[in-house]
């Protein structure tokens, strides 16, 4: 399972990218993006995003 950022729901505020302990969430452009292969599924990245557009995929 790997977590992913909805871009149209991100407002780029990076409080994931601090909360994430991998490191695996980069800034985009106006948007950040997880780095699935170096994510490690925690989920600690959903719980600190303040509009929720980061969820587990399939």
């Amino acid at each position: 399972m790997a977590y992913q950022i909805n871009a149209e729901a991100c407002m780029a505020c990076g409080s994931c990218a601090d909360a994430c302990p991998q490191g695996a969430i980069k800034p985009a452009g106006m948007v950040f993006t997880i780095e699935a292969d170096e994510c490690m599924d925690c989920g600690i990245c959903a719980d600190q995003c303040a509009t929720a557009a980061i969820a587990a995929q399939p």
